[in-house]
């Protein structure tokens, strides 16, 4: 268990294993958490790329304030936590900080991703396409709000931006 404020929270379980070479790619946010550092986003996508030293490179990107808006990105790194099969990442887009980005949920054939972090703080839904069928999304909602997110806080991400 872990204390975070006043809530307890059971310790967050993420997915057994994760392959890079399959995660590595193009995803689409389909939801997320409202971020300070995300104000103003619309069509956010991040993209990895598995680099040769022990890390991956990400990409976000968005549009700014409207669906038009200049594109903004940034770059970061993320970094494989041991013993994690890969499920866990640290992730640096400003040094010396680092955030974590655990894999909590995955579909077999990669298509979507739940992100998460232990505080319950971040949670991002993410897709390999920019819509994602009620079912499947559904389906996601309610295995993050059994690991003790509360889905009533995520935001739709506006994704006709192509």
């Amino acid at each position: 268990m872990s204390l975070i404020g006043c809530r307890s929270y059971p310790d967050l379980k993420v997915v057994d294993y994760v392959d890079l070479n399959k995660y590595a790619g193009k995803w689409y946010e389909i939801s997320s958490f409202p971020q300070r550092f995300q104000e103003g986003c619309y069509c956010s996508t991040a993209e990895y790329i598995l680099g040769k030293d022990r890390f991956i490179r990400v990409i976000n990107r968005c549009r700014k304030w409207s669906v038009d808006g200049e594109l903004k990105e940034v770059k970061g790194r993320a970094y494989v936590v041991p013993n994690s099969n890969n499920a866990k990442l640290d992730v640096q887009f400003f040094w010396p900080f680092r955030g974590d980005y655990w894999i909590i949920e995955l579909a077999e054939d990669y298509s979507w991703a739940a992100v998460g972090h232990p505080n319950r703080k971040y949670l991002w839904i993410l897709s390999r396409t920019p819509r994602m069928e009620d079912t499947i999304y559904n389906n996601i909602i309610y295995k993050v709000q059994s690991k003790g997110f509360e889905t009533s806080n995520l935001r739709k991400t506006v994704q006709t931006c192509d």
